[in-house]
């Protein structure tokens, strides 16, 4: 049941009085529920409860956080179908994503706790040297999740921000996020019962409502949150990062804020296999409405009339799809204030726009522009978040490859090219690594297996630490540091 109260711990709370209702993109209505935003003095309170459950749940060995996970995931997987039913009705995303997405979650939750059960040794190095030095891992201490607003699980709630803190053994509150709170509450709700069956203290897990950025600095700003885990925009990542900065004594804030995740597609396969390669850009650009992080929105090539015809065949594939719903009125103003800025350069040329009347429709769009232009307009160089893509026809290689070194920091690049040409692009595939988390060849940037060779990351400003992963299992080392112990004699208890 969703009652718009926030987890302060254990208890449900609502004692303030403003409130919120989230929107439904399939029927272009406000949902029923009313949410009511965390007061000041619950923000403390579940601070507070989070400090003091950090000085028991930091002494609960790997195994009895593992088993917490694995009942998280099995509270979740008891919501049944009201889950996906919320979720639909928040995001307007269809049922085989929130599906999809869920088994996702899962899956996130249940490979923590097998890396757990796997890996125990891994929180002490015991000493291999005459000098008595040992070192433990240590959790860093409570940590706010800010949900995400493109994956209402996978990265919310429970998701893998949540979910590798906890594994570390860190307490976290999440800020749910105002266009999915009633999803957000039902899998709090999961995590509680789960927290509860498992013994552990209260004040474990917190979530908070707030449909503005009030509580989410307010929790950025106290003394005793010790990280942050945020999925979002570059706007949004940045100004917790300098608040983080700001604060007596900083903290650190893995951010992951998305890029424009560059294609370069080589002359070969231009040549060879237009027609093939366009079909796959294209799903991988409309899926979910591009509202993916790693959505491709870059294409860069050669000028030739194989690039012509690619472009071509680019354009008619996109015109014979479906537009989809965005995910509520924000994301699309946002996109279509940024795709107007784009259009208004005058280097740019329009490919394809897919206009549409609905409000909350998609409308996907590729542009062109030269590789003079792109290198001297920065503006070309952001992401729009949505089904957005530029092609930039390049002069000669030399040209790609400059673009490719001087790129802002990115997610991903991908790299299409046929096997027989791979030594004429050592040089770029060098660059590119220097600029990317993920590199790929001839395949498309949409889709991140969970696993721990997965890095989902990059240069600022795809995140604020590219030393670090936000999926995968070793995305816990984020929340964890390094304490050396010299002449320890005797077993360690801290």
């Amino acid at each position: 049941m969703i009652t718009g109260k926030n987890y302060v711990g254990y208890n449900l709370m609502g004692t303030g009085t403003t409130k919120f209702r989230t929107f439904s993109p399939l029927l272009n209505k406000f949902n029923s529920w009313d949410f009511i935003e965390a007061t000041d003095s619950e923000v403390n309170l579940a601070v507070d409860k989070a400090w003091d459950a950090f000085k028991q749940y930091r002494k609960r060995t790997p195994a009895e956080r593992a088993m917490f996970l694995e009942l998280i995931a099995t509270e979740i997987e008891l919501l049944g179908d009201k889950l996906i039913e919320v979720y639909m009705l928040e995001s307007g995303l269809p049922e085989s994503r929130a599906i999809a997405e869920r088994t996702r979650t899962l899956l996130q939750l249940r490979s923590f706790a097998a890396y757990l059960e796997e890996n125990d040794s891994m929180f002490f190095i015991h000493p291999k040297s005459t000098e008595l030095l040992s070192k433990k891992l240590i959790p860093l201490g409570p940590v706010v999740v800010f949900g995400a607003s493109n994956f209402p699980l996978a990265y919310s709630t429970a998701g893998g921000d949540t979910v590798s803190a906890l594994a570390a053994g860190c307490p976290v509150i999440v800020k749910s996020h105002p266009m999915h709170a009633g999803t957000g509450e039902l899998v709090a709700a999961a995590v509680i019962k789960a927290a509860l069956s498992a013994g552990m203290p209260d004040g474990v897990f917190s979530n908070l409502n707030c449909g503005d950025h009030r509580v989410g600095i307010q929790l950025v700003q106290h003394n005793s949150i010790k990280a942050v885990g945020f999925t979002g925009s570059l706007k949004g990542g940045r100004a917790l990062f300098d608040i983080a900065n700001r604060r007596p004594e900083p903290i650190p804030v893995f951010a992951e804020m998305g890029s424009t995740n560059p294609i370069v597609i080589s002359e070969k396969t231009l040549n060879k296999k237009s027609a093939y390669w366009a079909e796959k850009i294209v799903e991988s650009m409309i899926q979910s409405a591009g509202q993916f992080c790693t959505s491709p929105g870059l294409i860069l090539a050669v000028d030739s009339a194989d690039l012509t015809a690619f472009s071509e065949f680019l354009t008619e594939k996109l015109e014979n799809k479906n537009n989809e719903l965005m995910l509520g009125q924000v994301i699309k103003d946002s996109f279509s204030e940024q795709k107007a800025m784009m259009l208004a350069q005058k280097t740019t040329s329009v490919l394809s726009d897919k206009f549409t009347n609905n409000t909350l429709d998609s409308e996907p769009t590729i542009l062109m522009t030269s590789g003079e232009s792109f290198i001297n307009n920065k503006l070309l160089h952001e992401e729009v978040f949505g089904s957005f893509l530029i092609i930039v026809k390049c002069k000669n290689q030399l040209e790609l490859e400059k673009i490719v070194e001087n790129l802002d920091g990115q997610l991903t690049g991908t790299l299409l090219v046929d096997e027989l040409e791979m030594e004429n692009y050592s040089r770029l595939i060098e660059s590119f690594q220097y600029r990317v988390g993920r590199l790929i060849f001839n395949g498309v940037p949409t889709g991140v297996e969970v696993s721990q060779q997965m890095n989902h990351g990059g240069p600022y400003p795809a995140s604020t630490d590219s030393r670090f992963t936000a999926v995968g299992t070793d995305s816990i080392f984020r929340w964890l540091r390094p304490v050396c112990y010299q002449n320890w004699i005797g077993e360690l208890f801290l």
